[in-house]
């Protein structure tokens, strides 16, 4: 089984009692019987090695036997079996002939048949690069120099049909007491507008606005049709999105959760993958309000956050300031013009907003180390099967790869999953007890235009429910005084994560959006998804480092 082995003439020695009949059979019995080796319950040396003569016996390989007798008894030119200059990386990689044989395989089922457990294993990782890669492709390029002047472009038509818009809307009212030349310089401006307009806006209205004579006729028309490309139409026009499926959610937190117990570089690794996604994405909305920040930098920048988090803690924070000076001083010396306060305004809203304070999850996951809660009695079986598997893995594969479960873990489990219950709690509790506005709170604010369908019902189900999980992990993680800091610990994070709710609302209703992406169906983006857990990640990481050990118990 070694890379530079030769393969024999004859079959192995650890083929045991099939070696001599193998040895001694017709070639059509030989591949007969490599042909029943790759089966799941054959050792993996057998089945590789069947692997490797079935390749060899296909036509046109060019190794001297083939299916028939007669090919044994008159073997065409080629190099022999046995030959030096045969080996295992001149064929293929016995990983490579297993792959491939197992598509073969799949290729002969049924198309009604399941995928074999085999091939969903070759090909998940594919699948999931694939998406990902796809992704971050389309957003690489939605947020490129050439899109930017896509964009201006949008953002002069839609001005455009505003001005349109506003002048029908002047001569349908004038009163008739204008002077004659204000008139004509607006109809002459009406008609400038009009040929710079989006040709499918409405030909119609275009048309019709033209003539003079029947201008109140047709501007009704018109400004009907153009008032669904102004700016806020992309929120009149959203369709609603489709419920969302329990059974998709449930599959979303268990991958989760084997996520946050999957090992510290694991877990920053993911982590920093989907921050990469969710940058690429805020940028992206940004871009749509004609503002074009420094994507690179901001998104290097947030990366090296984690990476500092895991790596180097007590460096974490020197990072915002290092990479803030990095992009003032490319705005002053690789940009032609100068920069604009959004600009620069956005580009250090998106390292801190989803750079910063993310990264505090990581270092909520290094704290501590495991110590035993209530529950460790029923996860005992699980932890040591993970520790074996861990210890088998090849030593250049560092341990934390696997491990540890740590105490931060723990605590990063349970705030999660009081995060995710909240808005379940919220959502139930609106819709059926939800008569109060939570804008009716502040009427002179912006917080109920920013999410007119929250209630404050729905707010106090989300706290409550979000105080019931948080006061079983209490309970389970052994917290003193566990029946008051549970439930005000799950309170403050319901409360975070309705501001990063509402944010985020607040955010895509500027840039008339409705979703973040459309990566995850029924969900959004990544963004749609993360935004409840943004400010969250300082305040757990402040609770269980300094909160917690003043109480006496908890992370150090």
């Amino acid at each position: 089984t070694e890379p530079s082995r030769e393969i024999p003439g004859t079959a192995p020695d650890y083929m045991t009692s099939s070696s001599y009949e193998a040895s001694t059979a017709p070639p059509s019995s030989i591949l007969a019987m490599c042909r029943r080796c790759p089966a799941p319950g054959r050792p993996r040396p057998v089945r590789l090695a069947a692997l490797a003569i079935l390749r060899l016996s296909r036509p046109g390989a060019g190794f001297g036997f083939s299916a028939g007798p007669a090919s044994l008894a008159r073997p065409r030119p080629g190099p022999s079996l046995a030959s030096p200059a045969v080996r295992i990386r001149d064929v293929r990689s016995f990983a490579t002939l297993e792959r491939e044989e197992v598509e073969e395989v799949e290729e002969r089922r049924s198309p009604d048949a399941p995928p074999s457990p085999r091939l969903v294993k070759h090909r998940i990782p594919k699948v999931m690069y694939q998406i990902y890669k796809n992704y971050l492709v389309k957003l690489w390029s939605e947020t490129s120099v050439e899109s930017r002047s896509t964009v201006r472009k949008q953002r002069l038509r839609r001005s455009v049909n505003s001005m349109i818009e506003l002048l029908q809307r002047e001569l349908k009212d004038g009163d008739g007491g204008e002077d004659g030349e204000d008139v004509a310089a607006k109809l002459s401006l009406l008609e400038a507008c009009e040929r710079l307009a989006v040709p499918s806006t409405s030909t119609s209205s275009t048309s019709s606005t033209s003539s003079t004579s029947s201008t109140s006729s047709t501007s009704s028309t018109s400004s009907t049709s153009s008032t669904s490309e102004s700016d806020g139409s992309l929120l009149r026009k959203a369709k609603a999105k489709p419920k969302r499926s329990v059974l998709r959610g449930a599959i979303m937190g268990a991958v989760v959760a084997l996520w946050v117990f999957s090992g510290n570089y694991l877990y920053t690794g993911l982590f920093t993958l989907l921050t990469v996604l969710g940058q690429l994405e805020y940028y992206r909305m940004v871009m749509q309000t004609g503002v074009f920040p420094a994507r690179k930098i901001s998104v290097v920048g947030a990366c090296s956050m984690f990476v500092t988090a895991l790596a180097a803690p007590n460096l974490h924070q020197i990072c915002l300031p290092l990479f803030g000076l990095f992009s003032m001083a490319w705005f002053l010396l690789a940009r032609r013009n100068v920069s604009t306060i959004p600009e620069i305004a956005t580009t250090f809203t998106g390292m801190f907003y989803l750079g910063y304070m993310p990264s505090f999850w990581v270092r909520v996951r290094q704290l501590g180390v495991r110590e035993p809660t209530r529950m460790a009695p029923l996860v005992a079986p699980l932890l040591e099967r993970i520790g074996t598997k861990a210890a088998s893995l090849p030593p250049w594969i560092p341990a934390s790869f696997p491990l540890p479960v740590t105490q931060g873990a723990i605590f990063i489990f349970w705030a999660w999953i009081s995060i995710a219950f909240s808005d379940v709690g919220a959502y139930f509790a609106g819709r059926n007890f939800g008569n109060t506005k939570l804008g009716s709170l502040s009427p002179d604010s912006a917080l109920g235009e920013t999410s007119p369908n929250k209630t404050v019902e729905g707010v106090v189900g989300g706290c409550l429910t979000s105080a019931l999980f948080s006061t079983a992990g209490a309970w389970v993680m052994r917290w003193p005084r566990w029946w008051a800091t549970g439930p005000v610990y799950g309170v403050v994070l319901a409360l975070l994560g309705l501001v990063g709710d509402l944010t985020a609302s607040m955010l895509k209703r500027d840039a008339g959006l409705k979703d973040f992406g459309d990566l995850i169906p029924e969900h959004g983006g990544i963004m749609d998804r993360v935004d409840s857990y943004i400010f969250s990640a300082p305040f757990c990481w402040f609770f269980v480092s300094y909160v917690l050990p003043a109480l006496g118990g908890g992370a150090a």
